[in-house]
């Protein structure tokens, strides 16, 4: 019988974790966390990190398992992934994984291409530039060493920025001619599903998440973490909200309202990332149990 990794995915405040750990228990088998902030410690609620009470109903592992000081990168996760899968092999033939990470979804069920290590040095000297200088002097220095890559990053987002110069300098090359967007051949079957709802349920359901991280405590969670908002691991919506709110830069009711918008532009993201994915099965939270029950059915898997 051919083991088989189910992976749950679809944009932010959907539903995957429920519907997930509903999969799981009904295939006795563990969840494998792809959502690349859970993996952090200390900020569970604006992660929306399964609880003490939804991990207890299934193993689940890859959260809260990183110091927000420490680095991680979607190759690392593949790395980690494929090195604990034969261990869960050995105790049945199923493992879900569940995330809305594209980058980490990819990197486990396509693979990422090989990349030079970056030494310490390497990694401390680009931090310091971030530092001293601003994330433009690192878009600028990107466009000089790989300007076919700097053409298409999302020039905002940091550590996609410093981790492309990085490897520029690490490797003396530019990064996208490292980048084969080949993919690699798995000894495991993959059945990717993606949950989605009609637009506006989605954006209300993110509108009332975001309510319920307020109450459940996100301010205070975030001020705890302060100190640390230099780190990457709290370059996430949520974090930077309430960070500007802190600074001053921002009202408490513009943060919450901004915060519920960002949450609702990265879903839109995830959709449209999802959408050139010829592999997904679509399905609705409601439907998305059968159906992976009668996918692993049809595909001779059970």
């Amino acid at each position: 019988m051919a083991k088989t990794l189910i992976v749950i995915t679809g944009p932010t405040g959907v539903g995957k974790t429920a519907a997930a750990i509903g999969l799981a228990q009904r295939l006795h088998c563990d969840i494998i966390n792809a959502d690349s902030r859970q993996i952090y410690r200390g900020i569970p609620i604006c992660t929306a990190a399964p609880t003490p009470e939804e991990m207890a109903l299934v193993k689940h592992h890859f959260v809260a398992f990183k110091e927000l000081e420490e680095s991680y990168s979607a190759a690392q996760f593949e790395t980690d992934v494929l090195a604990l899968l034969p261990s869960l092999w050995q105790q049945g033939d199923y493992a879900v994984m569940c995330g809305g990470s594209m980058l980490y979804v990819d990197a486990v069920c396509r693979g990422i291409d090989q990349l030079p290590d970056i030494s310490p040095e390497v990694r401390a000297a680009v931090k310091e530039k971030l530092q001293q200088q601003g994330l433009e002097s690192l878009v600028n220095e990107l466009e000089r060493l790989d300007p076919d890559y700097a053409a298409m990053v999302d020039r905002r987002n940091t550590s996609r920025v410093c981790h492309a110069v990085e490897i520029c300098r690490q490797a003396g090359v530019p990064y996208s001619t490292l980048r084969t967007g080949t993919a690699k051949s798995r000894d495991f079957n993959i059945i990717k599903l993606a949950l989605n709802i009609e637009r506006d349920k989605l954006f209300d359901r993110i509108n009332r998440r975001v309510d319920r991280m307020i109450e459940a405590g996100l301010e205070q969670e975030a001020r705890s973490v302060y100190h640390l908002r230099h780190l990457n691991s709290l370059n996430t919506v949520g974090m930077k909200e309430m960070f500007a709110m802190f600074d001053g830069t921002m009202d408490r009711h513009t943060a919450i309202e901004r915060m519920k918008k960002n949450t609702r532009v990265y879903a839109k993201k995830q959709l449209t990332w999802y959408r050139r994915d010829p592999a997904i099965t679509w399905v609705t939270p409601e439907n998305t149990i059968p159906t992976a029950l009668q996918l692993l059915q049809d595909g001779g898997n059970v």
